[in-house]
This record gives C-alpha cells, sequence and structure tokens, in this order.
C-alpha cells in the first residue's frame, strides 16, 4: 500500500479485458498507484465475444470472463475487487440493428440481468449493472430500455445487492429514485457511475476530474470515486488512466479533504454496497 494515502482507495467502476485488453496487468498498476480496492463491470458481450448475445448461455460466458478476472486482479492488490455484472444499455441498439424489435432486444436483456442476478445470489458477484441509453433513442426503445432497468430494481431487490447505472447525463434522477422505491429498492443502492458532483435522488460515482470532485465535496453527501478506465488497446488511459483515482485522493488529502476521502472509499461504499474496505485491506 502506498504510504502517501495509508488507507482504502477504491475505484468504483473499471473494466478489465481479459481477452484484448491489459487485465489482471491494469489492476497491477493500479495498485502501483496506491490503489487498493476495484469494482470490476463486464465489458459489453460485443466487446469480449466479438458477438451479440443469443441468449443466457452466452451472457454466462462474459460473466464468467469477468469473474475469473476479478480473481486474478485481486490478488494483485493489497485489498481486493469485486465484480459488477450486467447488461449495457447500448446493447438495445446493437440488437435492434440486428433486426430485433425492442420488445425482443427488451426480452434478452432481462435475460442477461436474471443471469447476473445468480452470480450476486451465488456469491462471486457484489451488485449488478443496468441503465438506459445515454443518447436519442426511438420512443419504443427508450421505453423497452426503461423496463430493462426497473427488471433490475427488481433483481437488486431480491438479491439484495446495489445496481450501477450507465445512463444520460444530468443531475435529476428522482424518477429513477421512485422506481426503485417502487420495486423495494432503497434509492441509495443505485448508483449512476460517470456521475458528475451534482446528483440528485440516487448515490453518485463521480468521474474523478477534479472540479467534478471538489463539486462533490461542496454538496457534502455521500460519494464514490471512479475512472471508468476501459481497457482498451486502441484507447490507452481511456475514460481515465488506472492511476487517476489515486492521485486524486493524494491531491484530496493535501487540501485537507480527509473527511471527503472517508467519505468516498469506506463510507459511502459500506452504506451501498455492504462492503469493508478497511477491513479487506492488508
Amino acid at each position: 500500500m502506498n504510504a502517501e494515502i495509508a488507507g482504502p482507495v477504491l475505484d468504483d467502476h473499471m473494466h478489465l479485458d481479459p481477452v484484448h485488453g491489459r487485465g489482471v496487468d491494469a489492476a497491477r498498476e493500479f495498485a502501483d498507484s496506491g490503489g487498493t480496492h476495484l469494482l470490476v463491470v463486464n465489458k459489453p458481450s460485443w466487446h469480449l465475444l466479438d458477438s451479440l448475445p443469443e441468449g443466457a448461455d452466452d451472457f454466462r460466458e462474459v460473466f464468467d470472463l469477468t469473474v475469473d478476472a476479478v480473481e486474478r486482479a485481486s490478488e494483485a492488490l493489497p485489498g481486493r475487487a469485486w465484480p459488477v455484472l450486467g447488461v449495457h444499455p447500448a446493447l438495445v441498439s446493437q440488437l435492434v440493428d440486428e433486426g430485433l424489435d425492442p420488445e425482443e432486444a427488451r426480452d434478452l436483456m432481462q435475460t442477461g440481468l436474471d443471469t447476473a442476478a445468480e452470480y450476486v445470489a451465488d456469491g462471486p458477484a457484489l451488485a449488478l449493472k443496468s441503465g438506459r441509453p445515454h443518447y436519442d433513442v426511438s420512443d419504443a426503445v427508450w421505453t423497452a430500455s426503461n423496463d430493462v432497468m426497473r427488471h433490475g430494481f427488481g433483481l437488486a431487490a431480491e438479491t439484495g445487492c446495489a445496481i450501477q447505472l450507465h445512463a444520460e447525463s444530468g443531475e435529476d434522477f428522482t424518477e429513477v429514485a421512485e422506481w426503485a422505491e417502487a420495486r423495494g429498492l432503497a434509492p441509495e443502492r443505485v448508483v449512476k457511475h460517470y456521475s458528475g458532483g451534482r446528483l440528485d435522488g440516487i448515490t453518485k460515482s463521480v468521474i474523478s476530474h477534479k472540479d467534478e470532485l471538489e463539486l462533490a465535496i461542496e454538496e457534502d453527501e455521500p460519494f464514490m470515486m471512479e475512472t471508468d478506465f476501459i481497457d482498451d488497446p486502441d484507447r490507452p488511459g481511456a475514460v481515465l488512466g488506472v492511476g487517476t483515482v489515486p492521485s486524486r485522493v493524494r491531491w484530496l488529502r493535501e487540501r485537507g479533504y480527509d473527511e471527503a476521502i472517508e467519505r468516498a472509499h469506506v463510507d459511502t461504499p459500506a452504506a451501498v454496497y455492504g462492503i469493508d474496505t478497511e477491513g479487506t485491506l492488508e
């Protein structure tokens, strides 16, 4: 563990690509930079399998690759990594482009979430991943996408886990929070990945730009930090490099934001995911 930081450093949303990318080597770089814990989100099926899923078995192949990568990443960390499994919301567009109607795409994506929930219920996965497109789509695709997301809320409530969302930019997610509550899921356990520093309704996982982190601290609400590192050899360092969160933690420490660091890397992860980043740190 990096002595400059001396505490848990969690990246709440990172990808590791064991097929085409750096995989566990990226986790080693994160640890060498001072990072301790990772939430690793499976990459979309068309990135790992080079094809679109047709059923539960295809989703299982993606999830198994991710779980294996996370197990190996944990061995490289002073803390540990956890898998977050689910379905990228852009899959709906891929499927519709291939000739499925939005309702058929919805059903297949819900099958993917059902399969991911099995991994949470059986132990290897920590949380689910869902959402809706962050780009313009038809009304039918938007409706189907919201149906998928609400299905994810129900599964998270049933399995007692949190769910990360990939969604459009914005600050008002109170309606989404209401949908989660209607399915029995506490809004605090719904996490908007790639969030800005201000967000209403659900928990924010803030993309680790300095201005957004400062805004999150000013808001004085629960938050976490992420890079959304995508582990793509054609886009090295995208979205942010693997060492960004540890670097930002040092930057926050220099400015005296010790309480905010504790909130982002200990308190909020415990409240949202039920994980103990201090107790799992060597």
